[in-house]
């Protein structure tokens, strides 16, 4: 049996995707619809509270395409105040509303296939940087789940923790190319939901996610072992244009 990658865990993450019904929402009175605005809004308030108050984070993207309108993504400690985040908004007059699309439950992740050191990680500042993260600000979002292939020879869980640890480095420095340019947030889900990961990328100019994505497929982790579901793309909807947004 090989070695199993061990990881380090932080906080627990929720990528809830919903499509607007604007055909009913704009049957609304005009006082109903901004009563329900600032009801939403009232309830993003919060959201900002925690994350100034480091125990969590948000981000809130409209989505490009048919596959959504709009994302909010959460970060909190637990399980357990993600599920009350969720119910708060669905109770909501705006709930009313949104139709599911697609969601997405993980935990932040690292591994230790890049691990060093004796030290415990979860005190040093980088690590704790990266497993609790303020989410980034950026005009847009790229989301994907993915796996790692496990048919024939190119199942990526036989292979000895020495070769996945030097696949993974040379996974590592194509990313690094795009220090700057894109951040990337990695997610567990094995035992949370249908993939392994769930990836979320960050930038302000999207075409880097382009760039990015189809580099990576050259190196050898993605090329053999990779397996990816639906990407969303999306652009940044600042709590101040929310009203616009939804204005009809």
């Amino acid at each position: 049996m090989s070695e199993a990658a061990q990881t380090l865990d932080g906080w627990y993450c929720l990528h809830d995707f919903r499509t607007i019904d604007w055909s009913a929402w704009k049957t609304l009175p005009n006082e109903e619809r901004e009563a329900a605005i600032s009801e939403f809004l009232a309830l993003v308030d919060q959201w900002e509270t925690t994350e100034s108050e480091k125990q969590g984070s948000h981000a809130v993207y409209t989505i490009v395409g048919q596959k959504a309108d709009i994302l909010f993504m959460i970060l909190r400690p637990t399980l357990d105040e993600l599920h009350e985040i969720e119910t708060a908004l669905n109770k909501t007059k705006l709930a009313d509303y949104l139709l599911p699309a697609y969601s997405y439950v993980s935990v932040v992740e690292l591994s230790n296939y890049l691990a060093s050191g004796s030290e415990d990680p979860y005190q040093i500042p980088e690590v704790r940087r990266r497993l609790y993260p303020i989410l980034p600000k950026t005009n847009y979002i790229c989301f994907y789940p993915m796996d790692k292939r496990r048919q024939g020879n190119d199942n990526w869980y036989m292979l000895s923790m020495e070769q996945r640890r030097e696949l993974m480095r040379a996974h590592g420095m194509t990313g690094r190319k795009y220090a700057g340019k894109v951040t990337q947030i990695i997610t567990g889900s094995v035992g949370l939901d249908d993939f392994e990961w769930g990836v979320t990328l960050f930038s302000d100019d999207a075409l880097q996610f382009k760039k990015l994505v189809y580099e990576m497929r050259f190196d050898e982790v993605s090329a053999r072992f990779g397996e990816f579901g639906s990407f969303f793309v999306g652009t940044r909807l600042p709590v101040e244009k929310v009203p616009s947004f939804l204005h009809v």
